[in-house]
């Protein structure tokens, strides 16, 4: 899962970025709600969590303008003010969640992962294809009814994957979902993480088919079994 901070405090911006990269998600950072909205319009974010009070364009304004480019990835406002009125502007703008600072990072951390599952998203919880299941909620991974113990980065593009069941994906569009903009990857790096998960989801499973195929000079796909 991808997610867009926009917050002009760097401290605030940075400890989110940790926190939620410590989560297993990929986390680009944005210091202004001008270069937050063109972020947002330029990649392809599952939550985008932003502050109100920023230069240049506060997150209301950029609430708007997303919402007016038919841009309707969920937005998590942040904010020192808590009054009625305040959450009312917010929510109107096109918000669909409104956190006050200070706040607790498991309550922001529920918060995002329940706006993944608003079925107005579209997101499946439970992803599967043959034997094997990935239920997002819980983060865990089976196949065969046995547990798959994957790291962050293995798990996520897993996810990525199997979002994508039956569409060939790109090691570049791997890099850009999974990993944040400022990260230095290479296509090699997907080959290991990929090889790491064969390792896990495949070769542990002889009496299986391989659920990861390699289209040559393409990328990977994942099809359910014709």
């Amino acid at each position: 899962m991808k997610v867009l901070v926009v917050e002009d405090e760097h401290r605030i911006a940075q400890a989110l970025k940790v926190g939620l990269s410590d989560e297993g998600y990929a986390v680009d950072v944005a210091y202004d709600g001008d270069e937050g909205y063109r972020t947002a319009v330029a990649d392809n974010y599952d939550v985008i969590v932003m502050d109100v009070m920023m230069p240049h364009m506060n997150g209301i304004e950029a609430s708007k303008k997303l919402r007016a480019a038919d841009n309707h990835t969920p937005i998590l406002l942040l904010t020192a003010k808590s009054q009625p009125s305040d959450v009312v502007a917010g929510l109107d703008a096109g918000a669909d969640d409104y956190l006050a600072k200070p706040f607790s990072f498991d309550v922001l951390l529920a918060r995002i992962r329940a706006l993944l599952r608003r079925p107005n998203d579209a997101l499946d919880t439970v992803l599967t294809v043959d034997d094997l299941s990935m239920d997002t909620t819980k983060q865990s991974v089976q196949r065969g009814g046995k547990d798959i113990h994957l790291s962050s980065k293995e798990y996520s593009i897993l996810e990525y994957m199997l979002r994508n069941k039956d569409k060939i994906v790109s090691k570049d569009s791997i890099i850009n979902h999974v990993w944040d903009f400022d990260a230095d990857v290479l296509p090699n790096n997907v080959e290991v993480f990929v090889a790491y998960l064969r390792n896990k989801i495949d070769k542990p499973f002889a009496d299986a088919r391989p659920l990861i195929q390699t289209v040559r000079g393409f990328g990977y796909v994942i099809k359910d079994e014709a």
